[in-house]
């Protein structure tokens, strides 16, 4: 069990490793963005990206999931990736179409305006690279050649990083800099996956299979509505806080939003690694022992990097130690214990990822799609209810509160179709003690000047992987305690 754990480890680590490079290089353009960007056109930026997630998402229709699924019990792997490739190919190609059409109402709807249509049509073209990149990821996903994805992660947000820098300081170009600039990196993307479709594509396509299409279709559409539901978590909240507070707010909201990314590196991290690991660990005797065990590693950590990035992101991004820049704009401090709540919530969804074991295991994935419902329905609800009063802080915490629900109501799925003999003493323990930490560091705000609140936050920051190990060590007297 312990070589299993320490592979999906190595894993973790190989896959990561291009998470955090792309995300920390895209991070980078966070301050960039906020010292050449007024909060009004930031936030116009943040509002498309917005509806880009949720498109992407139909666009895709689940079938890197349906792929992930098929490919990895079929003998003919490359019909089910023809299958795929080709009939994303098509179906992009029509809802692209379509899109670019009505992109006028559609910018009018969404609240940027008439004035940013080309925004919405260059979206189109982000959106069909990005389909046509995802099946060959999901193949260098399934066949475990971990550093080949993260060249290609990482190499494309590079180019990506570049282009805004060219286009934006050099050329000028505004907020479509952005989008041109995520064109490119998509088109690098799919240049170096290039080899991975020739391979399954060369010897002329596969015979039309309808029963084998038709079996990928009804695992996958679960994943539509589900997927919607779960982006409508961290996105809902840009289009209604443009209605509520207006472009501006949301501007300032989305930097803070971003600072977001370095818990959700630690769940990317993981997940590129859980989906493929659980699913060849699945018929193991001791499988339902090593999930468990996965979670309660993954709640230790998780929670350390938790705490760490509440105590000192804000200290961080307020101080001096780059001088008169800083890693957001000063015009944009006011969003500042936005970043909180949201670092909360992307722990949630690491649980959440945690316990999709159960229905992905028993192909009961129709119920992920009422479960994000549940959680969308919840993020519309609460941003309605807090927003108003408390401002783009209620955003925040519809986010955290929106993937605890979530989170619940899979861990309830799981225990009933795959029960799991989770470690419940540790991980209360581990959740106990992570509540006192951020208890006592909120009331010494209150004794200690601002030094002796770093020392003491650092202190308790460096005892922390201690008091994990001592719990994580403990003791197993019966079984799932």
């Amino acid at each position: 069990m312990s070589k299993a754990i320490l592979r999906l480890g190595k894993e973790t680590l190989v896959y990561g490793t291009s998470t955090v490079v792309a995300r920390l290089l895209n991070f980078c353009l966070v301050p960039f963005y906020t010292y050449y960007l007024a909060t009004a056109e930031y936030g116009v930026a943040a509002t498309v990206f917005a509806i880009i997630a949720l498109l992407n998402v139909v666009f895709l229709f689940g079938m890197d999931q349906s792929y992930l699924r098929f490919a990895s019990e079929a003998e003919n792997k490359k019909e089910v990736f023809q299958h795929c490739f080709y009939g994303l190919l098509l179906y992009g190609a029509v809802l692209g179409g379509m899109m670019f059409l009505f992109s006028k109402p559609l910018a009018v709807v969404v609240g940027i305006g008439a004035a940013h249509v080309n925004l919405i049509r260059l979206a189109v073209f982000i959106l069909f690279l990005d389909m046509l990149n995802m099946i060959p990821f999901t193949k260098l996903r399934l066949q475990r050649r971990a550093w080949y994805f993260a060249g290609v992660r990482t190499a494309s947000i590079i180019v990506n990083v570049l282009c805004n820098v060219l286009f934006i300081a050099v050329y000028k170009m505004g907020v479509e800099s952005i989008f041109w600039a995520n064109i490119f990196a998509s088109l690098a993307s799919l240049l170096l996956l290039s080899p991975v479709v020739w391979d399954e594509l060369k010897s002329g396509p596969v015979s039309f299979n309808f029963s084998l299409q038709k079996q990928m279709l009804l695992f996958a559409w679960p994943f539509v509505p589900a997927g919607l539901a779960s982006l409508l978590v961290s996105v809902i909240d840009k289009p209604i806080l443009v209605k509520l507070v207006g472009l501006s707010d949301v501007g300032i909201y989305q930097a803070n939003f971003k600072i977001g990314v370095f818990m959700m590196l630690i769940v990317s991290m993981f997940d590129q690694a859980w989906r493929p690991f659980f699913l060849s660990h699945a018929k193991d005797k001791e499988a339902k022992d090593l999930f468990a065990k996965v979670l309660t590693f993954f709640t230790a950590f998780a929670s350390w990097v938790l705490l760490g990035l509440v105590f000192l992101m804000p200290t961080i991004i307020q101080s001096n130690i780059f001088g008169n820049f800083h890693l957001i704009a000063p015009q944009y401090w006011g969003g500042l214990n936005v970043i909180a709540p949201v670092l909360l919530g992307y722990f949630f969804y690491g649980l959440y990822i945690n316990f999709m074991v159960g229905p992905v295991i028993t192909k009961r994935t129709r119920v992920l799609m009422w479960i994000t419902l549940l959680g969308a329905a919840t993020s519309i609800t609460v941003n309605l209810l807090l927003v108003p009063h408390v401002g783009i802080v209620g955003a925040g915490w519809a986010v955290a509160l929106s993937y605890l629900v979530m989170a619940i109501s899979l861990f309830s799925f799981t225990q009933k179709v795959y029960p799991l003999p989770y470690e419940y003493k540790k991980l209360v323990i581990i959740g106990l003690l992570a509540a006192a930490i951020a208890y006592a560091v909120h009331n010494a705000g209150t004794v200690l000047n601002s030094l002796q609140l770093l020392e003491f936050k650092v202190g308790l920051l460096c005892a922390y992987p201690l008091l994990m190990w001592l719990i994580i060590r403990g003791r197993k007297t019966t079984k799932g305690n």
